[in-house]
């Protein structure tokens, strides 16, 4: 049973290495929260934006919880930020995410 779980557990931190998992987890009449689980890289990029992009051009408020990302490359980071001054919050970033994309505002 434990190696089972083991198991489980180490294919659940695969998955979430390799791919973006976006989770509708709450919306209000005006406001919709997405999570976002793994990696904001490569052709998940442009899935966060298009995502993202369907809420916004319905003029909602967008709110991005980043608690489970656990890497996002400089297009990632880009997006974000892009994101962010168009309104979108972000919200339960790592420590190290909120650095980055700090260091890309100030450019």
């Amino acid at each position: 049973m434990v190696a089972r779980r083991r198991a489980e557990e180490l294919s659940n931190l695969r998955s979430k290495n390799t791919m973006l998992k976006i989770s509708q987890i709450e919306s209000g009449n005006h406001l919709v929260i997405l999570r976002l689980e793994g990696r904001i890289a490569g052709p998940w990029v442009a899935e966060m934006r298009k995502a993202c992009e369907r809420f916004l051009d319905e003029r909602r408020q967008l709110k991005l919880n980043l608690a489970d990302v656990v890497y996002a490359d400089q297009n990632g980071v880009s997006a974000l930020a892009n994101l962010k001054s168009r309104g979108v919050w972000l919200t339960d970033c790592s420590p190290f995410l909120a650095e980055q994309l700090k260091a890309v505002s100030a450019v």
